[in-house]
């Protein structure tokens, strides 16, 4: 099945809530367990794109968005201005594709064009195949902060991993 990995439309937004939703409801991804509402995630893109940081959906031969990607500013402060953190979500049907790879792949290209440093992903410990796929780019375990967060009762880990964009290599090359 072909994907065709594109800049978000505003036709998009519903399926982007339910991807993200699903991911709040089923997943320790987004440590959060209040839905967002369309209006919030009409936002959230509004945002990143005034912002000129780039919102990329993945749709197949039906025009169906089947995941998204974006990143954005990593801190507020001017030191950490060519540092970016970024997001990668498929839906769930179809995880196991090489789909959030695609994705990945784009947004690493796009930061590199844009002259940015390092990228940061921010990963709940023990998200396994989220840190495989990272390590398939290069990214490196950069710290756990034990604890910093809970859901479901329980207390959770974070994980950061960062690539330095300027000695990544070419992901559309290795990863068409």
């Amino acid at each position: 099945m072909g994907f065709v990995i594109r800049d978000v439309q505003d036709e998009d937004l519903p399926a982007i809530l339910r991807i993200t939703n699903h991911a709040i409801a089923h997943t320790d991804a987004l440590w959060i367990s209040t839905p967002f509402t369309l209006e919030q995630r009409q936002k959230w893109v509004s945002d990143r794109l005034a912002q000129s940081f780039p919102v990329f959906v993945a749709t197949n031969e039906n025009g169906d968005v089947c995941g998204y990607a974006s990143y954005g500013a990593f801190r507020a402060f001017e030191g950490y201005a060519k540092t970016i953190e970024h997001s990668v979500y498929v839906d769930v049907e179809h995880q196991g594709r090489g789909l959030g790879r695609r994705l990945l792949a784009r947004l690493i290209d796009h930061a590199k064009q844009a002259g940015f440093h390092v990228m940061v992903a921010g990963i709940t410990a023990g998200n396994e195949a989220s840190v495989a796929l990272h390590r398939q780019f290069g990214f490196q375990n950069s710290g756990i902060l034990p604890q910093v967060g809970r859901k479901g009762g329980r207390w959770l880990d974070l994980l950061f991993m960062t690539l330095c964009l300027e000695a990544a290599f070419e992901p559309e090359k290795d990863f068409p």
